[in-house]
């Protein structure tokens, strides 16, 4: 059994896609470009705020840095006053991540969503229920990159042996690998089977009982 779980966070423990969507999407209408597709967005998010905002803008429009921080002072106003729009928790993961809380395990949550925005949305769906949570911080690479990660596990006293890395996406996976973690994928997030078992997931599980089951086996 595992000691310590690292959970991500969008597409993981909520459903924040279409909060996430309409955001970004403001954004675009603001500069006069076309919206997208909540669907598109599964593939836009992942990265960072910065990383997503750069993939809605039209091909041909230069990036550059002075656009990128307006993108992000934008979306960062628009997100922060409707993040809680259509956001919801996925179907059993509050029971399930309060079931292993009482079976004595350490949870914590890495997302690549920033700091400031990552524990107060994790502390108003699943209050009480983590013992950290760690966003990103300005001037430190996101996800996939290790840092935060190891960062994370040493506040924890956790060890590669007995942590369990769990996310929907390529990202998370190639997290716990640079992190030597194992990992599992789940399926009710952003991405698919296919693009889970391509990355080496060690484990991909469709529930939230079979995530229980398998953490606590």
């Amino acid at each position: 059994m595992y000691k310590h779980v690292i959970f991500d966070l969008d597409g993981t423990l909520l459903n924040t896609l279409e909060d996430l969507a309409g955001a970004a999407n403001w954004v675009c209408a603001q500069h006069g470009w076309p919206a997208h597709g909540v669907e598109e967005y599964k593939y836009f998010v992942g990265n960072g705020a910065a990383k997503l905002l750069e993939r809605v803008v039209p091909e041909g429009v230069p990036v550059t840095d002075g656009l990128r921080q307006v993108l992000l002072e934008e979306f960062g106003r628009r997100y922060g006053a409707h993040k809680s729009d259509k956001t919801t928790p996925y179907p059993g993961m509050p029971e399930a991540v309060r079931r292993l809380r009482e079976a004595g395990l350490t949870l914590a949550v890495l997302s690549n969503k920033p700091d400031e925005a990552a524990r107060p949305v994790v502390e108003r769906y699943y209050p009480g229920l983590f013992h950290q949570v760690q966003g990103a911080l300005s001037g430190v690479p996101v996800k996939p990159d290790p840092t935060l990660l190891r960062r994370l596990m040493a506040e924890m006293g956790a060890s590669q042996r007995d942590t369990l890395f769990v996310g929907d996406s390529n990202v998370d996976i190639r997290t716990a690998k640079n992190g030597g973690l194992t990992s599992c994928g789940v399926l009710w997030g952003f991405r698919t089977r296919r693009e889970l078992e391509e990355e080496g997931a060690d484990y991909i599980v469709d529930t939230a009982q079979a995530l229980v089951e398998l953490i606590l086996s």
